[in-house]
């Protein structure tokens, strides 16, 4: 069964290198209320803005994830982050 965008937003926010709990219960909310594609984009927006490194394989899901919903937008410039 395909996972909905809810819970691929919320297990990418668990693998997510984002550390700040103040965005992560902000990201946690959003999803709370139906809020998917605000959710992610946040998420993206944050990992950027606060320089948090990514691995190749976990670029690789947030962007299959922007592809599916339509948000390309959300994971530009991420790839400046990889570590490996």
């Amino acid at each position: 069964m395909e996972l909905s965008y809810r819970a691929r937003v919320a297990r990418l926010l668990e693998d997510s290198p984002l550390t700040s709990e103040a965005v992560v219960t902000d990201v946690r909310h959003l999803l709370s209320h139906g809020e998917e594609a605000l959710a992610f984009d946040t998420m993206c927006s944050w990992i950027y803005e606060d320089a948090l490194p990514v691995t190749r394989q976990y670029l690789a899901r947030l962007v299959a994830l922007a592809d599916e919903m339509g948000t390309p937008r959300s994971v530009q410039r991420l790839d400046e982050l990889l570590i490996d």
